[in-house]
């Protein structure tokens, strides 16, 4: 499924509801503005600017409709032929400030919308058939557009049956546990409180919609432009920017965890480190919100609902609790529980600990690294660089014979920290290569010719270790360093700036202010030339983890732009170079993991969790549905229990962390995470692999 911002506009009643927005008048208009200092601003310093020609514009027809009507539940076939004739002339419109195309889609999308609202008015109003034996296809790429009005209110037929009866299940799950018979209460008592819920959740989701403003509607049509050039540029109206920056300071109260849109859903792309999500544990990347509730309140279904809606539900005041249902990839559903909180630091930075195999004898450093962080309003700040030399210092002390660096679920952050940290392993050199779209490219290296740590190093991996992660991994492996081990990265080559549209309009203009534009305006390279960007960096051996069969990462966003390579730059190869072993401690690990129980589960749940995902249709007959529902949870309870103690692998505390008053919290924290180490498979293999190279 493509993740694309969805724009699912319900309406609230007639189509005079609409007629307050005013469509723009002319050039000068905000507006007008707003489209040619975006294309101003992306044609300057975007990395691949796009030619605004007939090909562009047909490009942009297809992105704005489908945005608009991701799910196909709004427009019908007829709609979209009336406004071919625009097809190929969109172009034309931005070049002259012309919105025609716009308005005449909007028109047509808010007569459909008052018709949408009757239907599920009508729908709600009776009672579901539960044996109903069609089905609800959730994964829009797989239907067409409804060819008729007739046809479109079918689709909605389907759709809020589906949302009754999920409910419906649910609660006659929760009711089968009720102890006391005259608690019970008939299906078709449930059934009607189930279609009350329904009913009510569109009716408060409409008077949501309805505060929508024109830069709302707007800012859907410039972000279907924006896509066009990569998935990473969007244009942001100035509210929707000052909601980017609390976001991104790190300081809002919340369930720490980046959300986006993904075919209607709100997708869980990243748990921050430290935050309530994180300490939590249930709430995992991949999950789709699908409720959210307010402690005990009664739950919102946000199936549909933009993200920057959801994102007003799910945050709130630190210690208040909200509780997110989410389906799991698998299919099944869980009501996940969190206490709103800041984040914790002390979680989001590098810490250590000494890992070893029974009574083998060798110490193994382990240094994990959540993300690439530094204070860049401090220069005496916190910095990633500084805190993993010191965690060398302290494994260094123990007499370990290998060090691990865990870069697994890390988005990435500083660059200049990559620098610095990479420049602890290797003698001076380049480390990465930045290129803009014009001239050479710029060679960031390492010009420190000490060595904090010259002996064997592993780098772990996985598909979300993106970004500066990949870039750290690439340079190990490019130098032959060390080795690389894990799953294929993210693959996400680029950066981004923000360009403030106000600079293109001089002196004072009551348009202003006109919005930012978040635009790629280079890509990394490796220093043996190949890009980081949708190939990421593939380990030296791999090991299997739940996200294998599953697509993640820079290839699966809409227009993601291409791998490419330029000229390697000159360096010097490890002296020490683990390639010569690599076959062998290949084979070897194989062997392991091909005898694991262990990963013999991992593998059939990734197998399991990559067919569920597939899965889309689900039958609207509520025995039916009961049946599909019982088997997914069956089927899951088989993996719940794949992370268990090893009882081989050993965790110790680095002693320094644990001499002198150490904080109870802090200690119960330390022990809490040695403990969920000794459950990684994946690192305990690589601790293997590590004694292995040691030979």
């Amino acid at each position: 499924m493509k993740q694309r911002l969805l724009v699912l506009v319900l309406a609230i009643g007639a189509v005079h509801l609409f007629c307050s927005y005013t469509f723009p008048p002319d050039e000068g208009s905000k507006d007008a503005l707003v489209v040619r200092y975006m294309l101003r601003g992306m044609q300057l310093y975007h990395y691949q600017p796009q030619a605004l020609n007939d090909q562009f514009s047909e490009m942009v027809f297809d992105e704005y409709l489908e945005r608009m009507d991701v799910s196909k539940r709004i427009f019908t076939a007829k709609d979209l032929d009336e406004l071919k004739k625009y097809r190929t002339k969109i172009d034309d419109e931005l070049n002259q400030g012309n919105f025609d195309f716009f308005e005449q889609s909007l028109k047509i999308y808010q007569k459909r919308l008052a018709e949408v609202k009757i239907y599920s008015q009508e729908i709600l109003a009776q009672p579901v058939n539960l044996r109903d034996n069609g089905f609800y296809e959730a994964d829009p790429d797989k239907i067409a557009y409804a060819k008729s009005t007739s046809e479109l209110r079918d689709r909605w037929v389907e759709t809020l049956e589906y949302a009754v009866l999920t409910r419906l299940s649910a609660a006659m799950d929760r009711q089968s546990k009720e102890a006391d018979p005259a608690l019970r209460k008939p299906v078709e008592t449930l059934e009607q409180e189930a279609r009350e819920k329904v009913l009510k959740n569109y009716e408060d989701y409409f008077k949501r919609m309805e505060r929508r403003t024109s830069e709302d509607y707007q800012a859907v049509y410039f972000n279907a432009i924006t896509a066009l050039y990569d998935p990473h540029t969007n244009y942001f109206p100035p509210a929707d920017k000052e909601n980017f920056d609390i976001s991104m300071s790190g300081k809002l109260e919340g369930i720490g965890a980046q959300l986006s849109e993904d075919d209607g859903y709100i997708k869980i792309v990243n748990i921050v480190p430290g935050s309530a999500s994180a300490r939590q544990g249930d709430l995992k990347v991949n999950d789709l919100i699908i409720k959210v509730a307010q402690g005990e309140n009664e739950p919102v279904d946000v199936v549909g609902m933009e993200v920057d809606e959801a994102v007003k539900l799910i945050r709130g005041p630190k210690g208040t609790e909200v509780r997110l249902t989410v389906r799991k990839v698998d299919g099944t559903e869980q009501v996940v529980p969190i206490v709103r909180d800041i984040v914790e630091l002390e979680e989001t930075y590098a810490k250590s600990a000494i890992l070893s195999q029974g009574a083998d004898g060798q110490k193994i450093g382990y240094i994990y690294l959540p993300k690439f962080y530094a204070d860049f309003n401090d220069r005496n700040g916190r910095r990633c660089a500084t805190d993993v030399e010191r965690e060398i210092a302290k494994l260094k002390t123990q007499g370990v014979s290998g060090i691990i660096l865990d870069l697994r679920d890390n988005g990435g952050g500083s660059l200049q920290d990559v620098v610095d940290m990479t420049g602890l392993f290797i003698d001076k050199g380049p480390v990465v290569q930045v290129k803009s779209r014009e001239g050479m490219p710029q060679i960031l290296a390492d010009r420190n010719p000490q060595v904090q740590y010259d002996g064997n190093l592993i780098v772990m991996v996985n598909a979300l270790s993106a970004s500066a992660s990949e870039i750290m991994a690439a340079a190990i492996q490019d130098y032959g360093r060390g080795l690389i081990v894990g799953m294929p990265t993210f693959g996400k080559g680029t950066v981004q700036r923000f360009v403030n549209l106000d600079e293109f309009e001089r002196g004072y203009s009551a348009a202003k202010p006109l919005g930012e534009v978040k635009l790629t305006i280079q890509k990394f390279y490796r220093i043996n030339g190949g890009s980081t960007q949708v190939k990421g960096v593939t380990p030296d051996i791999l090991i299997p983890d739940e996200y294998s069969s599953i697509g993640i990462g820079e290839r699966e966003e809409a227009h993601y732009m291409p791998w490419d390579e330029i000229s390697p730059v000159p360096y010097a190869k490890w002296s020490r170079n683990p390639g010569s072993k690599l076959a062998e401690l290949q084979a070897a690990s194989q062997t392991r993991v091909s005898a694991s129980p262990t990963f013999e589960l991992i593998g059939q749940n990734a197998e399991r969790l990559k067919r569920r995902q597939d899965e889309s249709r689900y039958p609207l007959n509520l025995e039916a549905y009961e049946a599909y529902r019982k088997e997914v949870e069956t089927e899951a309870e088989k993996f719940k229990n794949i992370e268990t103690t090893i009882e081989a692998f050993t965790v110790a505390g680095v002693p320094q962390d644990l001499e002198g008053t150490v904080d109870p919290l802090r200690r119960e924290q330390l022990d809490t995470w040695y403990g969920r180490l000794r459950k990684d498979a994946a690192l305990y293999e690589t601790l293997q692999i590590m004694m292995d190279l040691n030979k």
